[in-house]
């Protein structure tokens, strides 16, 4: 790190402390060669998703998207938010180890519904439905078929 007051690279560390919920450190660093103390902070660099939509409009990734429809296919069924939340988690974790900056709403689906499919069989089938379309009540005895197979 370079010294903002004599641009040489002789800095070193004299204090470090998390700020911010533990999401960034702040660095107090002090120059070797003119003596003088200086602030950094360091942060992870994370990378902007964005989302494709099925008619190919692109929007910001947003979590509460997710954690709205986990929420509806959950209504009135015995998960705990706590459940919701590690859900929602693990989803968002895969979702950012593809490191991708583009991913498709499709991809994310199947991540919520692979997810749902472990925790709660009818909110699993209530999310497909609405994530997959169905657009009749065969659409909706097959998708149960497979579920019972």
């Amino acid at each position: 790190m370079k010294c903002p007051f004599c641009n040489q690279d002789n800095t070193r560390v004299v204090d470090s402390r998390p700020v911010e919920d533990n999401n960034v450190i702040r660095r107090r660093r002090m120059c070797d060669e003119c003596g003088k103390r200086f602030t950094t902070y360091e942060k992870v660099e994370t990378i902007p998703m964005i989302v494709i939509k099925k008619d190919q409009n692109r929007e910001k990734y947003e979590r509460s998207k997710i954690e709205g429809g986990v929420l509806r296919a959950c209504h009135k069924r015995p998960v705990s938010v706590q459940k919701i939340n590690e859900l929602v988690d693990h989803v968002e974790i895969e979702i950012f180890n593809l490191e991708e900056k583009e991913i498709s709403s499709t991809v994310i689906g199947e991540l919520v519904i692979n997810h749902l499919k472990a925790l709660d069989p009818v909110a699993y089938v209530r999310f497909a439905s609405v994530y997959r379309e169905f657009k009749d009540v065969n659409t909706f005895m097959d998708e149960l078929k497979k579920m019972l197979q």
